[in-house]
């Protein structure tokens, strides 16, 4: 090669590498973190063909629901946002009453409601996904990820399993001297309290089982830390996004307190508190429909590797005999015949929420008000319709 070419050749090269170079970057100004985001894991939606359902099976099987919501949710002051659906397939809604009495917005099957501790299972989703993608190991100790965490013997696993011992954060911060009640929480402050104050746990880490928001709050620290996002970034790019999920997010104090969805007692509209800006516990939004989007691709055999996906419907609560148990995000029922029942309830101000997974019948059960009744949870009732299950129906009582 001459030197008149190779010096041809060199412009050429670096024509190109600036042309490249540029591409890029035009790709990466829609997003700042868009490169680095895919590399998180995401949810996949379900890709499972389940089998068309019949007129024969969805027509008894609605009439028996309707029969249900007429007597539990029978006028538009029981606020409901309920879905039945087998294979995928929706076999009833209903969405009645008010979603901002004030504005007059009533509920409608996009409306997103406050699902308080079902947000628990989405938490434990994400941090499953990154597990199963390697950045994070379940029996790995907190203080590894979050240096300030006091209590060097609590893994990742105890917090799931609600097995940590920690103190619920909306009982201790109302002690005296621990928190000014006028000023917001948030999940850093919780964090920042256990040594700021000497908050002490409960009991030994993995001694008992104690159902305790604390444990998901600090999830959601973790969640941020090893993504490097927010926890409602996360979790819409890990799982709502990818999932369809358009009706779904994760509750901002100071960008959402105005425009979301009210709760009430009564006629009474609940205002917001010193406990609403802690999330990962409770403050995701979301409607029926997506939801399910969200359980048919937890139930898809793509969702996590064989051992860890086992390992999250295991009871982890076996010091004392009885058929109420946890998972790894999850409620459980036990019966001594080996059979199980999967399912998560939640409650937070006027808001109550049941979310019930048969995954063996291929049927989800969701229902969300913002209105404040225990009705919610009578959706129980509807699981003998699907499958042998000892629950009693009305037809029982």
């Amino acid at each position: 090669m001459t030197f008149r070419k190779a010096i041809l050749y060199t412009k050429i090269l670096l024509i190109g590498a600036v042309f490249t170079a540029c591409s890029k970057q035009e790709k990466s100004d829609g997003s700042a973190s868009e490169i680095a985001q895919s590399e998180f894991p995401q949810m996949q939606p379900s890709r499972v063909k389940y089998a068309k359902l019949s007129e024969a099976y969805i027509n008894p099987k609605k009439e028996a629901v309707e029969r249900f919501c007429n007597k539990y949710f029978r006028n538009e002051q029981n606020s409901i946002s309920l879905l039945v659906a087998k294979n995928g397939q929706i076999i009833y809604e209903r969405y009645q009453g008010d979603a901002n009495r004030n504005k007059g917005i009533k509920i409608e099957k996009d409306t997103p409601l406050h699902i308080a501790s079902v947000s628990k299972v989405f938490t434990a989703t994400a941090v499953l996904l990154l597990a199963d993608r390697g950045k994070i190991e379940l029996d790995q100790k907190v203080n590894s990820i979050l240096p300030e965490f006091p209590f060097p013997d609590i893994s990742i696993r105890n917090l799931l399993s609600h097995r940590s011992g920690l103190r619920n954060y909306a009982y201790f911060v109302e002690e005296k001297g621990v928190w000014d009640l006028h000023k917001t929480l948030t999940n850093q402050d919780v964090l920042n309290l256990f040594t700021e104050k000497e908050i002490k746990c409960d009991c030994p880490a993995d001694t008992r089982f104690c159902y305790c928001n604390t444990n998901y709050a600090m999830l959601a620290l973790i969640i941020e830390k090893v993504t490097g996002l927010t926890y409602p970034e996360a979790m819409k790019t890990m799982i709502f996004k990818p999932l369809g999920m358009d009706h779904t997010y994760v509750f901002e104090y100071q960008k959402d307190k105005e425009t979301a969805t009210p709760s009430y007692k009564g006629n009474m509209e609940i205002a917001l508190d010193h406990l609403d800006a802690v999330y990962g516990d409770k403050n995701i939004y979301s409607t029926p429909r997506d939801i399910l989007k969200f359980d048919l691709a937890r139930n898809a055999p793509t969702f996590l590797n064989d051992k860890l996906r086992k390992e999250i419907y295991q009871g982890y609560s076996n010091e004392h005999k009885g058929e109420k148990n946890y998972g790894l995000g999850i409620r459980m029922i036990e019966w001594e015949n080996g059979q199980k029942f999967y399912f998560h309830n939640g409650w937070w101000h006027g808001n109550t929420s049941s979310y019930i997974t048969m995954a063996k019948e291929n049927v989800t059960i969701i229902a969300l008000s913002n209105r404040f009744t225990k009705n919610t949870y009578a959706v129980r009732k509807l699981v003998p319709l699907f499958g042998d299950y000892p629950f009693k129906t009305d037809d029982d009582e």
